[in-house]
């Protein structure tokens, strides 16, 4: 069996760093990630082309080729998405309503980081890039689940955000993807209820 918890615990450890970062440190790491798909953009397309030929041969619909399908237009694009959401302002610590009870005593509604979010998604490979900035961007390590039609373009795009976390001293098991695309695996995954606080 697929070993989910030991990467439960990666994501766990990952978070816990995460939730003490400050701004600049997460903006820093998606710039690396940005940086890192550029610079890996051979590895991403020749996987992807490995893929688009298993689903050509598979007789997907031509529809979901088109999602499948990458480029280098399509991969600058999403390499300055994550430099995008790098620009936004930071989530954490924002207060979105309080009041002051009589005795002085103030509440606030404050945005924190959640731990960890599972993501379960089908033949996009985009997705996986944009799932963790998101996630990297509020604080939180992601697991990611995508559809075995990408399996090898996902690949390729987790160890090209690993290595560009990596790069700057970032945690790289902030960003877990899953290799094993099994229903199993998947029902496995929304049972790890010990790590995950989002699914």
């Amino acid at each position: 069996m697929y070993d989910l918890v030991s990467l439960g615990k990666a994501a766990r450890q990952a978070s816990m760093k995460l939730r003490t970062s400050d701004t600049n440190t997460r903006n820093t790491a998606l710039c690396a990630i940005a940086a890192s798909l550029r610079e890996n953009m051979p590895e991403i397309l020749e996987a992807n082309r490995l893929d688009l030929a298993t689903a050509r041969a598979a007789g997907i619909r031509s529809v979901m080729i088109d999602r499948l399908t990458l480029n280098a237009d399509r991969i600058r694009g999403i390499a300055d998405a994550a430099e995008e959401v790098s620009r936004l302002a930071d989530p954490i610590g924002v207060i979105d309503m309080g009041t002051t009870r009589p005795n002085g005593l103030q509440i606030l509604k404050t945005r924190v980081p959640i731990g960890v979010v599972a993501m379960i998604f089908e033949a996009r490979p985009n997705v996986t890039v944009d799932a963790a900035v998101l996630c990297l961007k509020s604080g939180n390590a992601c697991i990611l689940r995508g559809g075995s039609e990408a399996i090898r373009s996902n690949l390729a795009i987790a160890s090209a955000m690993r290595s560009g976390l990596e790069a700057v001293g970032a945690d790289p098991d902030s960003v877990i993807l899953l290799e094993d695309t099994s229903r199993e695996t998947a029902n496995a995954l929304m049972r790890l209820n010990e790590y995950l606080d989002l699914l």
